[in-house]
């Protein structure tokens, strides 16, 4: 994640984008996505026609990636483990990591999760480490000094509620009641995502994904897209290939 965010930004700056643009972009490529974004765009104030404009691109480049990706790791040979992680570290939604690793195979699928969760859980770190960053950046433009408050009127709380929610139904709550709930909040995500992601269709102008700053902003993401295609690959491999560790068994 930190090699890929670094990968965009510096990307981003030497094709001229503005470095909140370059901000919203590196997080989103990095971390997981539209989810990345916000909390990135949160953290820094963004202009919201800029979030709308990631988010767009992140779910275009996803969709065919969702398919070329296992039709790559199953011409190539890859071991359904090292290419479902693959496509955990790669692809920018969760939901496109479920879809792309059930082409594979089930372990596929189980591997792409566990580390698109594990991405997930790290929004949290990476909001507050933007907020601070950016108050400090934005302070020494302006020479006035950042202070504590400013830096958690900056931070997106909503990431808040994600860590305490998990850390309710991880630790708190036992199985059975966690089993009870799913149904109903599993029927709620997808109501409210559905509607998040029309919303986001109503905005998206598919000539500003080429106009927008000479579509240098969408040159910049497709780029770290490639590098990150590549170095997650890699990782993969190392990790769970068998190489660094043991393969690890998931049926």
């Amino acid at each position: 994640m930190t090699v890929i965010w670094y990968a965009c930004f510096w990307l981003s700056r030497k094709l001229r984008v503005d470095d909140e643009f370059a901000v919203m972009l590196s997080t989103a490529v990095s971390i997981c996505g539209v989810s990345a974004a916000i909390a990135a765009c949160g953290a820094i104030q963004g202009d919201k026609k800029k979030l709308s404009y990631v988010t767009s691109l992140v779910l275009i480049v996803a969709v065919p990636m969702m398919v070329l990706m296992p039709w790559a790791v199953k011409a190539l040979g890859i071991p359904d483990i090292v290419g479902g992680a693959w496509l955990g570290g790669t692809l920018d939604t969760s939901g496109s990591v479920v879809a792309a690793g059930a082409l594979i195979s089930e372990p596929a699928m189980k591997a792409g999760v566990i580390v698109k969760f594990s991405q997930n859980v790290l929004i949290g770190v990476a909001a507050f480490l933007l907020s601070v960053w950016w108050t400090f950046k934005k302070g020494a433009e302006t020479g006035v000094r950042p202070s504590a408050r400013v830096i958690w009127e900056r931070f997106p709380k909503f990431v808040l509620g994600f860590l305490v929610a998990s850390f309710v139904f991880s630790f708190v709550l036992d199985g059975a009641s966690v089993s009870a709930t799913k149904g109903t909040l599993g029927a709620a995500r997808t109501l409210w995502f559905a509607l998040a992601f029309t919303c986001i269709g109503l905005e998206t102008r598919f000539t500003e994904l080429v106009s927008m700053e000479g579509g240098r902003p969408a040159g910049a993401f497709l780029i770290a897209q490639g590098v990150n295609v590549i170095w997650t690959l890699i990782l993969a491999f190392l990790l769970f290939g068998g190489i660094l560790f043991a393969a690890p068994v998931i049926k």
